[in-house]
């Protein structure tokens, strides 16, 4: 068993135990915090939320203005050495991942089917005759009831084909249950693909004299401005999806012009084949895992 802290005594710091010499002073003078200690109320905590997160002339407010308005500037703003106005780059990506995660698991939900609905399972079939299951380079599904599989191995083919050889209701629940599964680790997915896309920008822009961290941060930021766009697009509002479709390469390559500069030609042949690779690494990856959760 771990030993109890000593108490600091009654005229010292209850933080580092520095002493005080003649009255209590309000704040200890060794370390900095408050030398009048209490439980917190309800209200200080929303307090420290307001003050120091959520104000308008907070730290998250003055680094959503540069992520959203001004492509590459909040990177531009780290590397440079002005750090402490901005949440720190893997904070404000896991902010952002959790936002997107979460509108995932609601979106989800509510395009999940209700069996304990009488009309819902009035209109199933007793078989189903479509689904359609994108797989990296392969695809598997049903058509008019007939199974169909490309560009997949025969051993998996034949493993998908047992597993959707079942009743309407059996299978839409097992494709839910694929849906959240894929969505649970989304997240460690993200974790896995952004050092890969940094190690990509580092191939690319090794020439700038840059770490493999200074490249990881754009990673970061730019990764963050792409998962607020893909929470939007999730609504499924048209306009909305084609809108962020169209905005996710144009600000990448914008903030690789504030990052890197270079001429216009040259960071769009580098754009495209780091979209490219990446977009095909993240392929693999969701098929991987879609192809996991739907087999084991």
């Amino acid at each position: 068993m771990s030993a109890t802290p000593p108490a600091p005594p009654a005229s010292a710091c209850p933080n580092c135990f520095h002493a005080y010499p003649g009255a209590q002073p309000k704040f200890c003078p060794e370390c900095g915090q408050e030398t009048h200690v209490r439980p917190p109320r309800v209200v200080e905590f929303l307090q420290q939320i307001g003050g120091a997160y959520l104000a308008t002339e907070g730290a998250l407010w003055r680094t959503l203005k540069l992520l959203l308005l001004q492509p590459g500037e909040l990177t531009a703003q780290y590397l440079a050495g002005r750090r402490k106005h901005y949440v720190l780059p893997l904070r404000l990506f896991l902010s952002i991942t959790v936002l997107m995660l979460l509108t995932m698991r609601v979106v989800g939900s509510l395009e999940a089917v209700d069996f304990d609905d009488p009309e819902v399972r009035r209109a199933l079939p007793e078989r189903p005759s479509s689904m359609h299951i994108e797989l990296g380079f392969g695809q598997a599904g049903l058509q008019d009831g007939s199974f169909y599989c490309e560009n997949l191995p025969p051993w998996l083919c034949r493993r998908i084909e047992r597993r959707v050889d079942t009743d309407t209701r059996s299978l839409v629940m097992q494709m839910q249950r694929v849906s959240e599964r894929v969505a649970s680790h989304a997240g460690a997915a993200a974790f896995v693909l952004l050092p890969a896309f940094a190690v990509g920008l580092w191939l690319l822009f090794w020439r700038r004299g840059l770490h493999y961290t200074e490249h990881l941060v754009f990673a970061v930021h730019v990764h963050a401005f792409w998962f607020l766009l893909a929470a939007l697009m999730m609504l499924g509002v048209e306009v909305l999806v084609w809108a962020g479709a169209l905005m996710m390469p144009v600000y990448g390559l914008l903030a690789m012009r504030r990052v890197y500069g270079g001429p216009w030609w040259a960071l769009a042949l580098r754009a495209v084949v780091l979209g490219a690779v990446h977009l095909a690494l993240v392929a693999l990856t969701v098929a991987a895992v879609t192809l996991a959760a739907l087999l084991l």
